[in-house]
């Protein structure tokens, strides 16, 4: 059975201030029922710390530790605004409007910035200059932008890029699939996120495991990090007997020191204690959506 209460001390003892922060909002102190509070100002205090005066966001992405803004921040900032139901933010539209600045003329945005040279970061980062556009990068913010609802003027761009990808996506690249997947779930239109979803059925293998070729050894992605809640569209690329069987396997990979792990590379200990403390509320949001908790 899931130890909610070793789960907050953990956050409490390694987690950035963020991650107590959205502890606290989501599953209270640890020691109660795990409902958590109705208050999200703290989160988003903490949340806004990471914004740069250009209106971007950076030092939020663990394995990217460079000051300067970077889509991928963008992403997680959306990401936990969606969370703490908080889709007027300003802080949402300051982060758009910065990465209209660097988006490429197809729509997509980059993996990473020129700016991240000379800043620590992991090696699977490599920043250049005039990057490509990241099918990854761009579905997962785009997919942020759709599930918070805005209006703002670099999504149709965005959405068109991750469209016309789609036809040649494989689950080849393990996290390109799993957030261009992210996007056919939370995309309005439902009946063409449904036929492209339709087109991918049967490509994923039959263990649900999406081995990462390029990652470090073991590095994998399963069915709940494609599809981490029971409405996911993404669930109808697995069996449900595969859903309860990870879920069964989530339950049980809680640490002695009460959070959870990863399977990338840990390639800095900073780095590696921020990013534990990022799964092991992921993993309980996924326990909790699944009744698990």
């Amino acid at each position: 059975m899931t130890d909610l209460a070793a789960a907050g001390q953990f956050v409490a003892a390694h987690g950035r201030l963020l991650e107590r922060r959205r502890f606290a909002h989501l599953f209270g102190d640890g020691r109660g029922d795990g409902a958590g509070t109705t208050d999200a100002a703290p989160v988003l205090a903490a949340l806004t710390a990471y914004r740069n005066a250009d209106g971007g966001i950076g030092l939020l992405e663990p394995d990217l530790r460079t000051p300067a803004s970077q889509p991928s921040p963008v992403l997680y900032a959306l990401e936990i605004l969606h969370e703490i139901g908080a889709p007027d933010a300003p802080l949402a539209t300051d982060a758009l409007d910065w990465l209209q600045t660097v988006t490429n003329p197809d729509g997509g945005v980059p993996f990473v910035l020129a700016s991240a040279r000379g800043w620590p970061h992991a090696p699977f980062w490599v920043p250049q200059d005039d990057p490509p556009s990241s099918l990854l990068m761009t579905a997962g913010i785009a997919a942020a932008v759709h599930r918070l609802g805005l209006d703002h003027p670099w999504l149709a761009g965005a959405s068109e890029y991750v469209w016309a990808a789609l036809p040649d996506l494989t689950p080849s690249d393990p996290y390109a699939f799993r957030y261009a997947v992210g996007f056919l779930d939370a995309v309005p239109d439902r009946p063409r996120a449904d036929a492209a979803l339709d087109a991918l059925t049967g490509l994923v293998p039959a263990d649900g495991v999406l081995h990462v070729a390029a990652g470090t050894e073991g590095e994998t992605l399963g069915a709940l990090e494609v599809a981490p809640r029971p409405d996911h569209a993404g669930r109808r690329l697995f069996p449900a007997e595969l859903i309860e069987r990870e879920l069964d396997e989530l339950a049980a990979a809680q640490q002695d020191d009460g959070g959870w792990t990863f399977s990338w590379a840990a390639w800095n200990p900073a780095a590696a204690w921020e990013w534990r403390g990022v799964v092991t509320i992921d993993a309980l949001k996924t326990l909790r959506a699944d009744g698990r908790l």
